[in-house]
Formats: C-alpha cells, structure tokens, sequence
C-alpha cells in the first residue's frame, strides 16, 4: 500500500504541483506526528502530500469518500468554481471524476471526517489514534469554514479538536505527541515548521487552546514569511 500512495503522489506532483519543499531539517525521522496545515483551495491537500516525502493519513470531509454523495461535493467545491462548467456538465463530469478520487482516497488510507456530526467525529479521532498508536503520520487541515477568511493570507481561524489527539495518544503510551505546522503558499512552496508537543501538566481545555493556538500563530506567520519573500523568519522554535 505504501507503494501505491508513493507511486499516486509521483504522479499528482509531475502534472498537478512540481512545487518546492522549505523546512526540511525539521521532519522527523518517524512517527507518531500529526502535520497541521492551512487547506488553500483544492491544490493544498495535494501540495502538502506531494511536498512532504512521508507516508501520510489525512483527514478527508467524508463526503468525498461516499460513492453517492461525492459527485455532488466535487461539482460544488471543484468542478464549478475552478473548472468552471456548467450544468448539467458540470453534474457529469463530476459523477466521472468521483469514480477516479472516491477508490483512490480509500486507497490511500484517507480519514473521513463529517461535519457536525458528534459521533462521526470521534469515530474520526477514535481511527486517527489507532494510526498514531502504529508509529504513522497524520496530516490535517483544521480551518473553520464558517469563519471568515483571513484577507491576506487567506487562513480561516483554526478549530482545536484534532489536539485531542494528544491527550488521548497520552493516555495510551504516556508519552507527547508532536503537533507540525505546514504552511502552504500560491508560489508552490511548502514551509514546514519546528514541532509543539502536547503537555500532559495543562488542564486539557486549555492544552488545546494552547496547541492552537501556537500552531495557527506559526502557520499564519510562515505563510506571510513567504509572501513578503523573508525566508530567514520562517521557523519558529519548539514550545513546550
């Protein structure tokens, strides 16, 4: 299976990215890791696989995953608004495309998440962590589509329910999980920043405010780092 992800990665980057990898240094030599990063559109999932030479699970909106449901989240969020079709084209084509991205997706080993749904999302954290307890790598978009978007960089606030993972990947091998920033820019460069660990002596709540907001705060700032073309200030160091 690690093959096949490798091997589908290969592919997306030679026709769909051929971006650049900043921050290298600070990957880790293996997992457990969870990788947060801003979602940019449709390409920042694909950026951020093709740019990061590790084996990733990702959270994927469920809906893309579902054989019935996905046509139409492909026409709403892709097909009509970057393609530009019309329907009812855009309705076929869509139906075509979802029979490529729905198996492929479940090949790759994608997460599904579900939108306001409590127990879908456990489900989600509940799969996420059984991977973490395996010594893999999970790659997740946290923005809060119902927020608004930030007018320069484009960043929707951060939602604090994956740092659930590093209290309950606590609870089970009492050791800290390390939390990524990833920041992905319009210029086809992905910044990886220095790791935040979960600290098991903070009151959870607030654990997860912290987390947070240390990684949105390093996403946010390595993004306009590479806008303003200041490489020099895009890492920012581990706290604890």
């Amino acid at each position: 299976m690690t093959g096949f992800y490798f091997r589908a990665v290969h592919t997306l980057d030679a026709f769909l990215w051929g971006g650049e990898l900043l921050g290298e240094e600070n990957l880790p030599d293996q997992g457990p890791a969870v990788f947060i990063a801003n979602h940019l559109g449709p390409l920042g999932p694909i950026g951020c696989v093709c740019s990061i030479p590790l084996r990733m699970h990702f959270w994927a909106i469920g809906d893309m995953m579902d054989r019935e449901l996905a046509p139409d989240y492909l026409r709403l969020d892709f097909v009509e608004p970057q393609l530009k079709l019309k329907m009812p084209f855009s309705l076929k084509f869509s139906r075509f495309l979802s029979r490529i991205t729905v198996p492929m997706l479940c090949s790759l080993g994608c997460i599904p998440i579900h939108r306001g749904d409590y127990e879908g999302l456990n489900d989600t954290l509940k799969i996420s962590l059984d991977w973490l307890l395996n010594e893999k790598f999970l790659l997740v978009f946290p923005e809060n589509a119902s927020m608004g978007e930030d007018t320069m960089a484009y960043i929707r606030p951060f939602q604090k329910t994956v740092f659930r993972l590093g209290e309950m990947y606590y609870e089970k091998r009492h050791k800290r999980l390390a939390f990524y920033p990833v920041a992905i820019h319009p210029s086809r460069k992905v910044m990886v920043g220095k790791p935040y660990s979960y600290n098991p002596l903070n009151v959870l709540t607030h654990e997860r405010l912290r987390l947070k907001d240390l990684v949105e705060t390093s996403v946010r700032r390595m993004y306009a780092s590479m806008e303003m073309g200041d490489l020099t200030s895009l890492l920012t160091p581990e706290h604890e």
